[in-house]
């Protein structure tokens, strides 16, 4: 399995070339395909390789419209596109309040799985967000307007993650393959931010692929332990304890010397259920509303320390008394 991840330009509401996104897989997958805009899902590939091939003939689609930042702009996001070839097959699910989608589909003859996010607004482009886009006015009332902001293109990007081959059964999102190639260092060693290589209570800490690495207002890392025994908080007993403690205190001073940011800005958690069966513990900003942070699924990891903390103290044996 390989998972890729590309900034892509957001296509004009009726050039759609994708249908849309999930944030749980589920174990079976059999949806008809779906339509967007009154057209076929199968045809949407057929357009995205139309179109892929007039920015060929015109220069790459490296003109007016294409340029976006200088030299290297149009190689990223046209050379690079895995998506041409990706037919659509079903939307997993859709979620508007986090701004995601998963679809299900085939790139290659091979299960697919696309993962589309909305990447967040960052202050320092407010100016060029203001000054460079163009308003379309929806609605006017007294004091109040509302408009459609047509900004510009590379302001304007969905982060973009691809899964293939993806199988009719995962665990709730991916298999854990992608886990062992980063505690082994096959893929993904370049973003490690820091590592423990103690074998049990060691981890490796790195972004998470929700994080564009841009701001630190939604900073989101991920700490993933080398242990490949425990697959969920359930596995968790009071014998972790080193484990987690190791985690909750060398990932927040990792955090502290790499970004500057101190403990007390921290929100520390493991999921239930999570996204995929190999212990791993988030670290996100305080105040960033995360996917899947709410207290319906999210566990704050210092309360988790505690309660085993008094398990371990409510069943320890007490002194031997003689009679």
């Amino acid at each position: 399995m390989f998972s890729l991840v590309h900034s892509v330009v957001a296509p004009p509401p009726k050039r759609r070339s994708l249908a849309g996104i999930v944030r749980q897989q589920q174990e079976t997958w059999a949806e008809p395909a779906v339509k967007r805009d009154g057209v076929e899902a199968d045809e949407l590939p057929q357009r995205a390789e139309k179109k892929a091939r007039v920015d060929d003939e015109n220069g790459g689609g490296g003109g007016e419209r294409g340029g976006g930042g200088g030299g290297g702009g149009g190689e990223e996001a046209e050379s690079e596109n895995v998506l041409c070839g990706f037919k659509t097959s079903n939307v997993l699910n859709d979620s508007a309040r986090e701004k995601t989608m998963f679809i299900r589909g085939k790139l290659a003859d091979q299960e697919a799985v696309v993962i589309l996010e909305k990447t967040p607004i960052r202050e320092d482009t407010l100016a060029e967000l203001f000054s460079g886009s163009t308003l379309k006015l929806e609605m006017k009332n007294d004091i109040y307007s509302t408009y459609r902001l047509h900004a510009p293109p590379h302001l304007n990007e969905i982060k973009t993650t691809v899964v293939c081959p993806a199988t009719d059964k995962h665990k709730q999102t991916f298999s854990v393959q992608w886990v062992y190639n980063i505690l082994e260092k096959k893929a993904e060693a370049d973003r490690i931010v820091y590592e423990d290589p103690d074998p049990e209570v060691g981890f490796v800490l790195l972004p998470d692929f929700k994080w564009d690495q841009k701001q630190v207002d939604d900073l989101y890392l991920i700490a993933i332990v080398h242990q490949r025994d425990i697959k969920s908080l359930r596995d968790l007993t009071s014998e972790h304890l080193p484990l987690l403690q190791n985690i909750f205190q060398k990932g927040k001073e990792a955090i502290l010397q790499r970004y500057n940011l101190p403990a007390s800005k921290l929100r520390v958690y493991l999921h239930y259920q999570p996204s995929y069966y190999h212990l791993h513990v988030h670290f996100t900003k305080l105040g960033y509303e995360a996917p899947g942070c709410g207290v319906e699924r999210a566990h704050l990891l210092a309360d988790v320390i505690q309660n085993l903390q008094s398990t371990l103290a409510t069943t320890k044996p007490g002194p031997c008394t003689s009679p």
